[in-house]
């Protein structure tokens, strides 16, 4: 079992170089960052989560911005989104930030995607709620395509770009791993059409538990040739039962979630979760 830190990054936090350094002391092999561009002051779409929305949603670093600096910080690290929200980014522009900061991070980024749930946020960015998961599916298909060719063509319904020269390229071979967030009924249709692996923030929902779905997901990968699709866990509570349940699932990697407070906190919290770890290795 590996684990790692998941976070949203804000002004009155912790800087995210300093956070990386002490998560990576600790021994953690990722540090994954949220994103949100902005948060539309009328408040119209419900967070998922129920009641009022935390103010660190609209206070959020850029996530490539907070995950250089990290990079810049560390040795070892990985660093990655969770999740960047595409349906709302030029995918041009948005692959080559993903391969500068692989480049500069000596090809420890991990490109966690997925398409929000703020409908008011979506719109603001010309995208139509109704079409997301579709434009998202383009998106990547397009990044990936910068990525891996010399002179890259893409032509989709709302992607459309015929030979095209973008450098760098990323470290990683063919890509950057591509994990996508979702816990609907089709999430593992988009994980298997262009994905490495999920990302996960839900332990039971209406179509299963976490370690049903998690079989389904491999059997269907193992139906397309595919030996052992990857699943990490974002935002895991800091308790040893989480850790035990998602464990049993057959999870990969628990990324426990870090609450933006003051440093001397956050401090307090990674070495929290350091004692919950050693004690289930004891």
């Amino acid at each position: 079992m590996k684990f790692g830190t998941a976070f949203f990054p804000t002004a009155e936090a912790m800087p995210p170089g300093e956070l990386g350094r002490l998560v990576e002391e600790r021994g953690h092999e990722s540090l994954f960052f949220a994103e949100h561009t902005h948060i539309p002051a009328s408040r119209r779409s419900p967070w998922p989560a129920g009641g009022e929305l935390p103010p660190k949603y609209a206070r959020t670093y850029d996530p490539f911005v907070a995950c250089t600096a990290v990079a810049a910080a560390t040795t070892r690290l990985r660093v990655g989104t969770g999740i960047c929200l595409v349906i709302e980014r030029d995918p041009i522009t948005t692959a080559k930030e993903v391969a500068s900061v692989d480049r500069l991070s000596g090809g420890r980024f991990e490109f966690g995607v997925g398409a929000g749930w703020n409908r008011e946020e979506m719109e603001n960015h010309g995208t139509d709620p109704r079409r997301r998961m579709a434009l998202m599916a383009e998106r990547i298909e397009a990044m990936v395509a910068i990525w891996t060719e010399d002179e890259a063509s893409y032509h989709g319904e709302f992607v459309d770009f015929t030979s095209i020269t973008s450098w760098p390229k990323p470290v990683q071979k063919p890509h950057p791993p591509i994990y996508v967030g979702g816990h609907g009924p089709k999430v593992f249709d988009r994980v298997l059409r262009y994905a490495d692996g999920w990302l996960s923030n839900y332990e039971e929902d209406a179509v299963g538990t976490l370690a049903e779905r998690i079989a389904d997901l491999r059997e269907r990968g193992a139906a397309a040739g595919r030996d052992h699709i990857p699943v990490r866990y974002f935002g895991a509570d800091r308790d040893r039962g989480a850790l035990e349940r998602l464990t049993e699932a057959g999870v990969d990697e628990i990324q426990f979630y870090l609450e933006p407070l003051a440093p001397d906190e956050a401090e307090r919290q990674l070495d929290e979760v350091a004692e919950l770890v050693a004690s289930t290795r004891a």
